[in-house]
């Protein structure tokens, strides 16, 4: 399989579009884009990368407890933690706040930790600790210039909850 990446960016002609444009691409992919796909398209890395999304299975230790989770997470590391590592996962905020979180990350620096976001009410919900023996895959490393597009494919994972619901949840604890 093509690199959904390269693909999309190809199609744009290495020039930036608007976001319409890249969730009309990524429609018409159709079920050309999944979780499996997307970790099956590249080399895996053995550890997350900072400054770059991060795409993974992870199977949360406490998933018994949690009210959902995300199987398939889309992370922007922060910072080292007990076990793991402390996260950004932007499947918990619906596209548009997604987009405006890459927003604020570009602003501020992609290579940003927890200290320069911590005060931006956007990454509330979305700051999650993942545990190093909980990961079931390697780590796909998304680059910055596809930053984008990997924000808009619809392969979030989550259990226990349908997507509308977490979004839900993540609006109110965002404003």
């Amino acid at each position: 399989m093509a690199d959904i990446f390269t693909d999309i960016r190809k199609q744009a002609g290495d020039t930036k579009k608007s976001v319409a444009w890249y969730r009309k691409k990524i429609r018409e992919l159709g079920n050309k884009v999944s979780a499996r796909r997307l970790i099956n398209s590249g080399a895996l890395a053995r550890r997350p990368s900072n400054g770059k999304l991060n795409m993974f299975f992870y199977d949360p230790k406490l998933k018994n407890e949690l009210p959902y989770y995300d199987r398939f997470p889309l992370v922007l590391p922060l910072q080292s933690a007990p076990g793991g590592f402390l996260g950004l996962n932007f499947h918990y905020l619906p596209i548009p706040l997604r987009v405006q979180l890459l927003e604020v990350i570009d602003k501020k620096g992609a290579d940003s930790d927890y200290s320069a976001l911590k005060r931006v009410r956007l990454i509330k919900p979305t700051i999650k600790h993942y545990l190093t023996n909980q990961l079931r895959s390697g780590f796909l490393r998304i680059s910055e210039e596809d930053f984008l597009v990997a924000s808009l494919l619809p392969v979030q994972d989550f259990r226990k909850a349908s997507s509308a619901r977490v979004w839900t949840d993540s609006r109110r604890i965002a404003s």
